[in-house]
């Protein structure tokens, strides 16, 4: 593991040999506090993306009070890509291996957009090692965005891509031939997305707390239905983009401010008892 500072936070960084990856990961720890005494929270990003342009804004919040392990999944950022369609249950399954390399047992989980469908994934395969979870914008079911999106996946092309995703993957991989890589696997797991059981989400014990944006991708209806099923979860209708609410890098605006984000409000949901 290598140590590093970015934005005046120090943190480690390493790779982890995961199924065939080489998973890039990175470990913050709150001020003061030794490495067992911090709980852990792993941050799984959105699509197309890398830990900074998912969670950039809020790991300096977060880290605060708590250890957090982010992650880049397979094709993604510093991740090398295995020759393999992407799937969110192959990616559940690869950071239950990473948090084992890691020697980490149990740890609370949040995933922004494709990361929290891959959340839903962990929840619901590997339940040992879950505390509890937070879903950004998760999707769980084909209806839970407008009928548009799924046209618009069809037709998805890598000059439609956000230039800051494209930007930021540019600036950490290690082969920027890859973006295109990255953005196909994305767009064709996406246009082939089959609905989680009914049966598989009510399976899912862990206390949750779903969040979406007002003018978010993820409908309010399909997050009311996900409260529903879910039998611990508390839901989160927050103003703003899909996004928004953590300062993910393409909604941010210049009048963004730090007091933005809803990290205080994920602090009380992992606070409860």
């Amino acid at each position: 593991m290598e140590i590093a500072t970015r934005d005046e936070l120090t943190f480690t960084s390493g790779y982890s040999e995961v199924n065939g990856l080489k998973m890039y990961y990175e470990i913050y720890l709150p001020p003061g506090q030794a490495d067992e005494q911090a709980k852990p929270i792993v941050l799984i990003h959105g699509g197309g993306s890398t830990i900074q342009t998912t969670f950039g804004k809020s790991i300096p919040l977060l880290a605060k009070n708590r250890k957090v392990i982010a992650v880049e999944l397979q094709a993604h950022g510093r991740t090398n890509d295995r020759n393999a369609d992407l799937s969110f249950e192959q990616d559940a399954d690869d950071i239950a291996i990473l948090l084992k390399n890691l020697k980490i047992d149990k740890a609370d989980f949040f995933g922004f957009s494709n990361g929290g469908t891959t959340t839903l994934q962990i929840a619901i395969r590997h339940p040992e090692i879950v505390g509890k979870i937070i879903l950004g914008s998760a999707l769980a079911k084909r209806n839970g965005v407008p009928a548009w999106f799924w046209d618009f996946m069809k037709q998805a092309r890598l000059d439609n891509m956000p230039e800051q995703l494209k930007t930021a993957y540019r600036q950490v991989a290690s082969d920027t031939d890859g973006l295109q890589i990255m953005h196909d696997r994305d767009a064709k797991r996406m246009v082939n997305f089959k609905d989680i059981p009914d049966a598989q989400l009510k399976s899912i014990t862990a206390a949750t707390l779903i969040i979406i944006g007002d003018k978010d991708i993820i409908t309010p209806e399909h997050a009311i239905e996900m409260h529903r099923q879910i039998a611990n979860a508390e839901l989160a209708i927050i103003p703003g983009a899909h996004g928004a609410y953590i300062g993910e890098i393409t909604t941010i605006k210049d009048d963004f401010k730090d007091s933005d984000i809803v990290i205080p409000m994920i602090e009380k949901f992992l606070n409860k008892n």
